[in-house]
């Protein structure tokens, strides 16, 4: 029962980018098309999942021990940089054409808040590592169902006549923080 809690607190209460606004630039940035936004939230799972596996591993076995866990932050930056190059090669030999969609944004999951942020917070949760990957991965799931939800409505918005003022930024800006209200709406669910 501990893990459904778990999932579903990441994917709806606690969605990180629309209840803990972290990782909002991808989610703007990459929320044009719907393929996109997919191909971005699986490389996002990707790497949250293995980055909270290998950080876990890392600081339990390691940092914690030899009582240098103050040195946590900057050696996740250094797990994630590395996996998000690993991304980088593999999205770029078998999926040229979503490698230049995702364009600057995919070497940007690397300074992505949330996938440190999700790293930092599975250990001070106290989460065993079975845990720390679940969390990892809903919150990744939650993520990546933001981010389609957002370019579905953005592609559907480009369809209406609206001022010209308000196209673009403006109105994603708009409907990103209706969507947030919506999810916040899920925190009386906890």
């Amino acid at each position: 029962m501990e893990f459904i809690t778990i999932i579903i607190l990441a994917l709806f209460v606690n969605n990180v980018v629309l209840a803990q606004f972290l990782g909002i630039c991808p989610f703007l940035g990459v929320s044009n098309k719907v393929g996109t936004a997919l191909g971005m939230g699986a490389a996002v799972i990707f790497v949250m999942a293995l980055a909270n596996l290998v950080t876990y591993m890392i600081f339990n076995f390691i940092l914690a021990p030899l009582g240098i866990d103050f040195m946590r932050t900057i050696t996740f930056i250094f797990v994630i940089a590395s996996l998000v190059q690993i991304v980088e090669i593999i999205l770029k030999k078998t999926a040229p054409a979503l490698y230049q969609a995702l364009g600057i944004y995919l070497p940007l999951i690397t300074t992505n808040c949330a996938v440190l942020g999700i790293a930092l917070l599975a250990i001070t949760k106290n989460y065993n590592l079975l845990e720390s990957v679940v969390y990892a991965s809903a919150t990744a799931v939650g993520f990546t169902i933001a981010l389609i939800l957002l370019a579905g409505i953005r592609e559907q918005l480009e369809l209406v006549q609206m001022p010209k003022g308000m196209k673009g930024v403006p109105i994603a800006l708009i409907v990103a923080g209706i969507l947030a209200l919506a999810f916040m709406g899920f925190a009386g669910l906890a």
